[in-house]
């Protein structure tokens, strides 16, 4: 929903029509093999992979939840994208902890990337969606 900027019209940043939508980014979370992410990398939002092929392991639903202090509400969400750089044909396989669901392939093939949506479906429960 467009915010009002007081004067009529709308506003969302500066304004400049023609400017990009600047957000802070930390760096990515670097793998070069299967690991279990924490609450805070996956709060960070980006992982590349190159390496080995395995599983990047989404951490417990207790651990995230502990980890994030705003997923404690049902449909809260949030996105993660990882980006497959491997030279060879190693996949990286976003696989999920206790209490996860995954819907749609977990698997990220070499010199691709994936779009995952988390979303909080109640208590103790979160499902992980392949967006693209």
């Amino acid at each position: 929903m467009p915010l009002p900027n007081g004067a009529g019209g709308y506003q969302f940043n500066d304004g400049n029509v023609g400017e990009a939508l600047l957000f802070s980014q930390d760096a990515p979370t670097a793998l070069t093999a299967g690991a279990t992410a924490t609450a805070a990398q996956l709060a960070n939002g980006l992982f590349t992979f190159n390496g080995t092929a395995g599983n990047l392991t989404l951490p417990t639903v207790a651990d995230l939840e502990a980890g994030i202090s705003s997923a404690t509400k049902t449909n809260a969400a949030f996105d993660f994208y990882v980006v497959n750089i491997d030279a060879g044909a190693d996949a990286i396989t976003v696989a999920v902890g206790t209490g996860w669901t995954l819907v749609g392939a977990g698997a990220v093939a070499a010199g691709s990337s994936g779009h995952f949506r988390a979303r909080k479906t109640g208590d103790s429960s979160w499902t992980c969606y392949r967006v693209s």
